[in-house]
């Protein structure tokens, strides 16, 4: 799930979490540490002479006063500044149109990417990890503690019938190959699919 109209750009530069985003526009303090360590409530515009415009996605669900009480062995600051440094995919279908069908977002249109889970998995297995809930929510929906050790690597996720189910699959940075194996790239609203813009 990518802002409206990003696709050319994840064509062209791959898909960049936060940081990745910030060095490629040359973003320098204190802009940078703004946007990278503390709270985001809105989404941020950022330019570059050659790369033009880009926006850094809000994080409203994850204010300082509903995340510090779910902190262990982590500030906030660390916090944000750990998920900026990851590129995130859902898991499943069901857990994307969860998210875009939220009141912030339903009534604007997304990118949406599907991606080959077995080439993203080959290319890139040394810098997955895997999480089993919303990382970026801490001000709704249930209370989970989170830190160091809330990224598991694929080996050590606990998989099972009786395990947790993996919600996000997260690439340490950026993945600049990712156009190479998407599927499908959609525009959706809400729960809506406006059209296709690619496929293969």
């Amino acid at each position: 799930m990518a802002e409206f109209d990003s696709w050319p750009s994840i064509g062209c530069y791959g898909l960049l979490s936060t940081s990745a985003l910030l060095d490629l526009f040359q973003v320098q303090e204190p802009d940078r540490s703004t946007i990278e360590s503390e709270w985001r409530p809105a989404s941020v515009p950022i330019s570059h002479p050659d790369h033009g415009m880009a926006i850094i996605r809000d994080q409203g669900p994850m204010d300082p006063s509903s995340l510090i009480p779910q902190l262990d062995r982590m500030t906030a600051s660390e916090w944000y500044r750990l998920l900026n440094g990851k590129s995130f995919f859902w898991a499943t279908k069901q857990r994307l149109l969860r998210f875009l069908n939220a009141r912030p977002y339903k009534n604007k249109v997304h990118d949406v990417l599907t991606v080959s889970t077995s080439e993203l998995l080959k290319r890139h297995s040394g810098r997955i990890t895997l999480a089993d809930f919303n990382t970026g929510v801490t001000a709704f929906g249930p209370r989970r503690r989170r830190g160091p050790e809330t990224f598991k690597t694929i080996e050590d996720f606990p998989l099972g019938k009786t395990n947790p189910e993996i919600v996000e699959i997260v690439v340490e940075y950026h993945v600049p190959d990712v156009a190479e194996f998407t599927l499908r790239v959609e525009q959706w609203r809400g729960r809506e699919l406006q059209r296709t813009v690619w496929e293969c």
